[in-house]
């Protein structure tokens, strides 16, 4: 889904035939049905299965788009003109890059490009967040995540994000703090930049239990829509559907 950050995010479903407006849908009932096809994100090639978010096996252990210095920046090599495909890391990964903290419920140390901001934010549900530090390309800004792992988690428990079980913390007093933490070489990039970027999503009501369900296991997915949050469509009964888990599968989408 396709996000913009606004008094509420504001989501669009986009494929290659439609593009379809979400938040007004939510309050009404919609139906996904999966058509058992599935499409590489990479390559473009109908395959029988996909791997991680959309890549055919192939494209998974070859294509820079799937590259482990994406889950792990701190192994990042574009800066040296290495990687799967250069010219793909000089133009994704040898850019400014922002360390940042986020809150979708307890406090999370992140990575992303800096024309990332504020979408990765979005797709991880968070509900404010700040920037700490600034990096000319991804592997500075992986080698700061990993100092500051021992302080903050890196993952975020998507139960309680959406069921909307947030901490309440002071970010900037959060982020000064990590000066000490860090070595001089890498505190040497923490920006003075000290907004927090609070965000708002969709949603009617949240769920107190969340129950994950996906086309593999439930090829028909229908309800009313409760919320988004984060790439998560909520729906009633506390059924929530990860969109971006489901990139390359080709669904029918029905609404009221």
């Amino acid at each position: 889904m396709k996000t913009a950050l606004q008094e509420q995010v504001q989501y669009k479903l986009v494929s290659e035939e439609a593009t379809i407006e979400m938040n007004p849908l939510i309050g009404k009932k919609i139906s996904l049905q999966s058509t058992a096809k599935f499409r590489c994100q990479s390559c473009r090639r109908f395959v029988k299965k996909l791997f991680a978010q959309g890549f055919c096996y192939d494209c998974f252990l070859k294509s820079a788009a799937a590259s482990p210095c994406i889950i792990n920046p701190e192994l990042c090599e574009g800066h040296l003109g290495k990687g799967r495909d250069p010219e793909w890391e000089k133009a994704n990964h040898v850019q400014p890059h922002f360390v940042y903290l986020a809150v979708a419920s307890a406090v999370k140390v992140g990575v992303t490009r800096f024309s990332q901001v504020p979408t990765r934010w979005i797709d991880q549900g968070a509900s404010y967040a700040i920037r700490i530090a600034e990096t000319p390309y991804r592997k500075l800004a992986g080698d700061i995540e990993v100092a500051l792992k021992e302080c903050f988690t890196d993952k975020t428990s998507w139960q309680a994000m959406l069921k909307n079980e947030i901490g309440d913390f002071d970010l900037v007093n959060e982020k000064w703090q990590l000066e000490s933490v860090l070595p001089a070489d890498l505190a040497q990039y923490m920006t003075d930049d000290d907004e927090i970027v609070e965000i708002n999503y969709p949603v009617l009501e949240f769920p107190k239990k969340v129950t994950s369900i996906s086309f593999d296991k439930t090829p028909l997915i229908e309800g009313t829509l409760i919320g988004i949050k984060g790439q998560y469509l909520i729906l009633d009964g506390g059924r929530v559907l990860n969109i971006r888990k489901h990139d390359g599968y080709y669904v029918e989408f029905l609404s009221e």
